[in-house]
């Protein structure tokens, strides 16, 4: 006995009587991983049954062949339900992106169709050709808008990354080879990498925000993309707090308030993989807390937020040339796990974990200043210190322990005691080596000293 699907799905739809709505469903169908449409059943899975002859079927096939482009042809089925006659249309995941019926676009999202952008359709399409935007021929500059300076750094760099493969190599034929030049003409991507003064597209803007609408340093960036990745690095470390650690050694190790490796791999992501035929602008905000970064362009090739965390991925570039540019400069290690590499990075820096998410067709990261606070470790000082501090004093360090920058206003508020009566327990907290303060006092943090 034939048995239908109990419910719509990413590659099932129902539908009471074939119509236009049909076929745009087998598109979505086409440009996602296939699927079937029942005709003769309602939208709830209860068969309604269709009224067809011999040629009812085969006048279908031909309105969808003749409806999209490039043609697509359903294996069609006629199934007998509860007495009832159903049509099943199968279709396919079409090899050659994307499929359009009457000029539009559709994929299958979940269990409904997708009307596709222009960025989607151009995606899509460049997918299939296993290419990507950058490597396409830049119309609107020439040679003479990059600099040479800047391409025989970047060749020096790769030989020296992989000096067997490309010693050999004259400069002109690594760069053909690499397809940084087409036809003797210049990629968007050997604009982006090479640009000799002022890159139109490749706009950073950064703040130093001291509340969510009050900036007090800012900075615009319009430059190659080697240039913006040590650029933004250099200004983001111009605004992080730093204490000195005396570790023996000659020389005092600094340790930041946010990992800079962590920093690095994302701000290298950000340039990768940001979607340059958007208008807006990357932005990165640096708070007192945390550094939020913002690029323009979704999780690309179908990713998920949820997908990127689990690692259990594989992973596309939006653009192919530059990603490819990065690593033979030996600025990344491997494709798609800078990610995990951010987020381990921040483990192991004892700082929480970063955010990721999707917002304003782009993508956002996190990162936290704050630090990870270990049960067993509060547990263990707060003995180490109990024969020597109060209650209040006690309270006082773990406060400090969840936030290092936390002032004695707040702590007031939080314990309920006067603000001078913390400044004095305070006080005593660095009198007996119990408590440190590493910086001044509008910029610096507190820090417990393990004896």
């Amino acid at each position: 006995m034939n048995t239908l699907p109990h419910s719509e799905s990413q590659t099932v739809e129902f539908k009471s009587s074939f119509n236009e709505e049909v076929i745009e469903t087998l598109v979505a169908f086409s440009n996602a991983k296939g699927g079937t449409v029942y005709v003769g059943v309602s939208d709830n899975g209860k068969t309604s049954g269709v009224t067809v002859s011999k040629e009812t079927v085969q006048q279908w096939i031909n309105e969808i062949k003749n409806k999209t482009t490039p043609q697509i042809i359903p294996d069609a089925e006629v199934i007998e339900i509860e007495n009832k006659t159903v049509i099943s249309l199968f279709i396919p995941e079409f090899p050659i992106k994307p499929v359009s019926v009457r000029g539009k676009y559709y994929k299958r999202a979940g269990n409904s169709n997708h009307l596709l952008s222009v960025y989607e359709i151009a995606n899509e399409h460049l997918k299939t050709i296993n290419s990507s935007w950058d490597f396409y021929i830049d119309p609107n500059h020439t040679e003479m808008d990059l600099s040479r300076e800047k391409i025989a750094k970047f060749i020096t760099k790769i030989k020296q990354n992989d000096g067997i493969r490309q010693t050999g190599l004259s400069n002109v034929k690594i760069l053909n080879k690499m397809e940084i030049f087409r036809d003797g003409k210049i990629t968007f991507g050997a604009y982006l990498l090479f640009a000799k003064d002022y890159c139109a597209i490749s706009d950073v803007q950064i703040g130093r925000f001291k509340s969510d609408i009050t900036i007090i340093d800012s900075i615009s960036l319009n430059t190659d993309l080697f240039q913006e990745v040590d650029s933004i690095i250099a200004f983001i470390k111009k605004h992080l707090k730093v204490a000195y650690i005396i570790t023996g050694e000659p020389q005092r190790t600094e340790r930041f308030d946010y990992p800079v490796d962590a920093i690095r791999e994302i701000v290298v992501n950000m340039v990768v993989h940001r979607d340059y035929r958007d208008s807006s602008a990357s932005i990165i905000k640096i708070f007192d807390n945390r550094i939020e970064f913002y690029n323009p362009g979704k999780l690309y090739g179908g990713i998920t937020v949820k997908d990127l965390l689990s690692g259990n991925y594989m992973s596309r570039s939006r653009n192919k040339l530059i990603a490819r540019a990065f690593k033979e400069a030996g600025m990344i290690e491997r494709y798609g796990s800078g990610i995990m590499r951010v987020r381990k990075i921040c483990k192991d820096y004892g700082v929480i974990d970063p955010d990721f998410k999707e917002v304003f067709n782009g993508f956002q990261v996190i990162l936290y200043s704050e630090r990870i606070i270990e049960t067993d470790l509060v547990t263990d000082v707060t003995d180490k210190v109990t024969n020597k501090v109060t209650d209040n004093q006690q309270a006082i360090i773990k406060l400090i322990m969840e936030n290092n920058t936390v002032s004695a206003n707040e702590i007031s508020k939080i314990i309920g005691m006067s603000k001078r009566k913390v400044l004095q327990n305070m006080l005593k907290l660095k009198e007996i080596k119990i408590l440190e303060r590493v910086g001044n006092n509008k910029s610096g943090y507190w820090e417990i000293i393990d004896k």
